[in-house]
């Protein structure tokens, strides 16, 4: 049987340099690629080098967005929850939906263009 994992994960958003921003922080991430998108508009590509987040804008008013909306959120996994939860706020965003469950803890927010982002730890 072969094996897998998630590369990359593509978000249209309305302000890469602030998307990058938070994953920067939240993550320990770093910029890995910039550039011109294909059929127009910008990417930066924030990761390390297990994987990334594509982050793509057209001029943030998403014309350039031909897929459809299923993705019900993002799962990011990170050491320190609290730690984590604080500089979520520090960007100015709102955590909800707290839980523990075995074997771990997490919380939900809305990044700024209402992608629903989950971050949990199992330390």
């Amino acid at each position: 049987m072969t094996k897998g994992r998630i590369e990359h994960v593509n978000l249209t958003v309305s302000d890469i340099e602030r998307s990058s921003a938070l994953f920067e922080a939240l993550l320990g991430w770093h910029q890995r690629w910039r550039g011109a998108a294909q059929g127009g508009g910008e990417t930066i590509h924030v990761g390390d080098e297990h994987g990334y987040i594509a982050l793509y804008t057209d001029g943030a008013d998403h014309a350039g967005q031909h897929k459809g909306r299923p993705l019900n959120h993002v799962g990011l996994l990170v050491d320190d929850l609290a730690e984590s939860e604080a500089l979520v706020v520090a960007h100015g965003l709102t955590p909800f939906g707290h839980g523990e469950y075995a074997p771990g803890k997490r919380f939900y927010f809305f990044d700024w263009d209402g992608i629903e982002f989950e971050l949990v730890s199992y330390s």
